[in-house]
């Protein structure tokens, strides 16, 4: 999503690519959080939640708890701004997970 917005603001098309994540019934943003946000993908991922906001629904998995997902924004009230949207009816599922399933059903190894 943030590669398809930052390509979309070089040729003009920003509108018509956000409205791509605005038209679902369910958005579902995997991975979020593993690294810290841009600028520009802190505006975008913003307006993402600003225009879906109680009118379409939003997955979102990340591998940190949401209250640390502030500190990935460049700025603190705009991370504040988006959250307290995605938070407000939400569903928080918190999975404490021990080894990755990803190394439970792969190959086992020689020792």
């Amino acid at each position: 999503m943030f590669r398809h917005l930052f390509a979309s603001r070089a040729d003009q098309s920003w509108e018509r690519q956000l409205r791509k994540y605005l038209h679902p019934d369910l958005l579902i943003i995997d991975d979020f959080g593993l690294t810290s946000l841009t600028q520009a993908q802190a505006e975008d991922i913003y307006e993402v939640v600003a225009e879906r906001y109680l009118t379409s629904s939003i997955i979102i998995t990340s591998n940190r708890p949401p209250q640390d997902w502030v500190t990935l924004f460049p700025d603190p009230v705009m991370a504040n701004s988006a959250l307290d949207r995605l938070s407000h009816h939400a569903h928080h599922i918190m999975i404490d997970g021990g080894e990755s399933y990803r190394k439970k059903l792969g190959p086992k190894t020689r020792q």
